[in-house]
């Protein structure tokens, strides 16, 4: 038996979180004049773009925007691809959804070598079945699923363009 796909945000409403979410990053952030959004590939890549451009619209901040190659699947077996210097930065790390929040420990793992000024985790959307003491403190969508549910964020280049739940 097939599962049910079913829309939990739209087009329209996606862009409203994020424009939300970069408001509050900006908020967090009004001391700065750099921040740096590392995306987790692949879609917090894509988010940390739409936000580090509509943070480029909105504030007087320079956004760089840096990609976290991670396997997902198996985190401890293969090496974080990440070269970056993040000693004294504001340092947002972006994932597109946090379900047990292993990916964004192993994630902070490879960040936490450098000294970095402030550290914050934003996602679009998160799950709650956390099995990590992991926090996000930037939240788009919350929402309670089974585990047996799963949320795909559907994106068409660097847009996105809607989020299912499966």
């Amino acid at each position: 038996m097939e599962k049910e796909r079913v829309l939990v945000l739209n087009k329209q409403r996606i862009d409203y979180k994020l424009q939300r979410m970069a408001y509050e990053i900006w908020e967090h952030n009004a001391n700065e004049t750099t921040l740096t959004l590392v995306g987790i590939e692949h879609g917090g890549r894509i988010l940390a773009d739409n936000l580090g451009a509509i943070l480029s619209a909105i504030s007087p901040l320079v956004v760089e925007i840096v990609p976290l190659h991670i396997n997902k699947k198996r985190p401890i077996n293969d090496a974080i691809d990440f070269k970056c210097d993040l000693n004294g930065k504001s340092v947002v790390l972006v994932d597109d959804v946090i379900n047990s929040g292993k990916t964004v420990l192993y994630s902070l793992q490879a960040l936490l070598q450098y000294d970095m000024k402030r550290l914050m985790v934003a996602v679009l959307v998160d799950r709650k079945h956390k099995s990590y003491p992991i926090a996000s403190d930037i939240v788009g969508h919350t929402i309670a699923t089974t585990l047996m549910d799963h949320i795909e964020v559907e994106t068409d280049g660097n847009a996105i363009q809607a989020v299912y739940l499966e």
